[in-house]
């Protein structure tokens, strides 16, 4: 999410832009590196560790595991438990696999708490997927499944050069290509820098014969004249574009663009909306799979199709000596029914789990009620032409805002097709996710469609329908993912993630990956990992 005027980055666009100001705003748009270690110690790291599943040993005869939630983490789990010879059932609360795996097309019914329902209309082919919806290419463990599994992956482009940053209160509330933010930027910092090296203003902070380099290297990444400044040239120009692009003929010529004021860029904002790809959970490549997220989970869900039951709400969970019983109905009022195991993997998202009677010890029982969830919306807009692609070149990617919907996700499949087409219309995080989910659907929709013409002025003309999903009002999830604070992880992640007696859980909230498809991986193979050595471990009953 953006950062707010008062948070300390907006702040340092306030006020005289003293040469302090100025070195903390480069540092901040430049210090990648430094967040992602900050993202680390928070548990917000997005690389996998992934090797490969665990090769378990065959499974002592009978052993009986009761996985609840057929979710990513509890897929995989039923799908190598099942592998080593364990008898595994499934309970998922939902009709479908998948849990935040989810696709939604023309056709679907989707009630929210509340009572809220909304039917897609979407076109057939046309599809928005309400959580994850990119896989990054070193997100291993799910890239192995999708492999194994034959499940056909598509690149997603994270960044494309042709969208658009946006800032209500800048450059008359008009959008800007995202490639002439990201070359001024980059551009004027080159010309300062180079200035202040001529000047002696580095001294002490470069080697003496370190200078050239820096000098030459400045001049590429700021795409520098001969004079080493950055102004309108055909240096800038084939950063940032030009004018008028090169032809052919005697009308050719190519006329060069004239560079943002840097004073003009710092007080815009905009070079915020343009680190995101630098960062490692967004670098390309990144995948989606042909036909929606939710290929994902039905390909892993026909692995152990016979071990899951569908339409089960999980009531009670207790577990003795010998096993764990789970009491559950099937959601529309019939009579309770038990399932027994001797283990019992929980998937559950904590902010269900919370609620449902459950006789584990008193760490684990902290645990589960110190993790608060994310509150997150998306809005899928179907419009009748791909106008972004016709009128405006982008193909693919993302265009940055500091308007509510955050930003604005392009199709990155279909390229060039005829007829309607749906994009992202708004991901909008905390605040401005509540304020969204306040209003009925439908106006959701139309608050989406209003501000994203201030972008897209077509979208008045071209919108044909929407839905909306706020994931704090979804029945199953209630939140979007497992929120940790350092101080919190500390305190309770391990022992959210030990065996409690003969239960354990998995999902993005028992990773490091959270709101990460990969964290349920990983956290679900860490997981059999441990209990499998906890049951092989164990003597054999006796035959008396």
């Amino acid at each position: 999410m953006l950062p707010s005027p008062s948070h300390p980055i907006g702040a340092a666009v306030r006020g005289p832009l003293t040469r302090r100001r100025l070195l903390a705003m480069i540092g901040v748009s430049a210090g990648s590196s430094l967040m992602y270690q900050a993202a680390s110690s928070l548990g917000l790291a997005a690389e996998s560790e992934f090797k490969g599943p665990p090769a378990l040993s065959a499974a002592p005869a009978g052993a009986s595991v009761l996985i609840l939630g057929a979710g990513v983490a509890g897929l995989v789990a039923a799908y190598e438990l099942s592998k080593a010879g364990y008898r595994v059932q499934v309970l998922e609360y939902r009709d479908r696999p998948g849990g935040r795996c989810w696709t939604l097309r023309g056709g679907d019914v989707y009630t929210e708490l509340g009572g809220f329902t909304q039917t897609v209309g979407f076109d057939p082919g046309n599809y928005v997927n309400p959580g994850p919806w990119r896989i990054p290419h070193h997100h291993h463990g799910v890239m192995h499944y999708c492999m194994t599994l034959g499940v056909p992956l598509e690149p997603f482009t994270q960044v494309n050069y042709n969208a658009y940053v946006h800032s209500k209160d800048a450059f008359g509330g008009k959008p800007v290509r995202y490639r002439e933010v990201e070359a001024d930027f980059q551009g004027h910092v080159a010309d300062l820098l180079a200035k202040l090296a001529h000047k002696g203003g580095l001294d002490g902070l470069v080697e003496k014969e370190d200078t050239e380099r820096l000098l030459e290297a400045l001049r590429d990444w700021g795409a520098l004249d001969r004079e080493m400044q950055y102004r309108a040239g055909g240096e800038s120009s084939m950063r940032r574009g030009f004018a008028r692009p090169p032809g052919g003929g005697l009308s050719g010529e190519p006329v060069p663009s004239e560079p943002i004021g840097f004073a003009d860029i710092l007080r815009s904002g905009l070079w915020r909306q343009i680190a995101a790809g630098n960062e490692l959970e967004f670098q390309t490549t990144l995948f989606q799979p042909v036909g929606g997220m939710d290929r994902v989970a039905y390909a892993l869900a026909e692995q152990v199709k016979d071990r899951i039951r569908y339409g089960a709400r999980v009531r009670g969970i207790h577990q003795d000596d010998s096993g764990v019983t789970v009491s559950f109905d099937d959601g529309k009022g019939g009579g309770p029914e038990m399932a027994r195991a001797d283990w019992c993997l929980c998937t559950i998202p904590l902010s269900v789990l919370s609620q449902i009677p459950l006789n584990v010890g008193p760490d684990m029982a902290h645990a589960i009620a110190a993790v608060p969830y994310e509150a997150s919306l998306k809005i899928g807009l179907q419009f009748k032409r791909r106008f972004w692609e016709q009128d405006d070149a982008i193909y693919g990617g993302m265009s940055y805002t500091d308007l509510p919907i955050s930003l604005i996700g392009y199709p990155n499949t279909g390229y060039g097709s005829k007829g309607k087409a749906v994009l992202l219309g708004a991901y909008a995080w905390g605040p401005y996710a509540y304020e969204f989910s306040a209003m009925p659907p439908e106006e959701r929709v139309r608050r989406a469609v209003e501000f994203g013409a201030q972008i897209h002025p077509q979208y008045r003309e071209e919108f044909d329908c929407g839905v909306a999903v706020a994931w704090h009002r979804v029945p199953w999830t209630m939140g979007c993912f497992g929120h940790w604070t350092e101080k919190t992880r500390a305190q309770h992640y391990r022992n959210l993630c030990q065996i409690d007696g003969r239960i354990l859980l998995a999902g993005e909230h028992a990773s490091y990956l959270p709101a990460w498809q990969e964290g349920a991986v990983t956290s679900a193979l860490d997981a059999i990992t441990r209990l499998h050595q906890r049951i092989v471990a164990q003597p054999a009953p006796s035959k008396t």
